[in-house]
């Protein structure tokens, strides 16, 4: 993966965890291809618990993910709130959650980034305004 920066989305996650998850063999699979550790935001992880709430050992399992850092946070929304809420404004006919916002920041910011997602809206988001951004995504 040309030594990029990953940046991940809740879906894989939540994918990679849950067995039962339609994309589970397709996160496991980026999981032992991609290099660690993946990037995310405090809004990526209040969302994947969230979807894992329901599922046994769900938010340890993520929680487990910091431990052994495969997943680390490298955002500040208090820093960049001003910037994402300008992503949002501009998406809001998708509309862009406050995830995916982060996300598409984080893209900005870290040179040599790549997100992977399960989302397609990230075909449609541009960082700096126009450029398209890298995905790691099922075709």
């Amino acid at each position: 993966m040309d030594n990029k920066k990953v940046i991940i989305d809740s879906g894989p996650i939540v994918a990679f965890l849950n067995k039962s998850d339609y994309h589970h063999h397709w996160a496991k699979n980026q999981f032992s291809q991609l290099k660690p550790p993946f990037y995310t935001c405090e809004s990526v992880i209040s969302e994947s618990i969230f979807l894992m709430q329901n599922v046994q050992n769900g938010t340890d399992s993520i929680l487990e993910l910091f431990g052994r850092e495969l997943i680390k946070i490298r955002f500040r929304l208090e820093n960049e709130m001003s910037s994402v809420t300008t992503l949002i404004k501009k998406y809001s006919d998708i509309p862009m959650s406050l995830a995916d916002g982060c996300l598409v920041r984080m893209s900005e910011r870290m040179s040599n980034s790549i997100i992977c997602t399960l989302d397609s809206d990230f075909r449609t988001y541009r960082k700096e305004k126009r450029s398209v951004i890298p995905l790691i995504i099922p075709k």
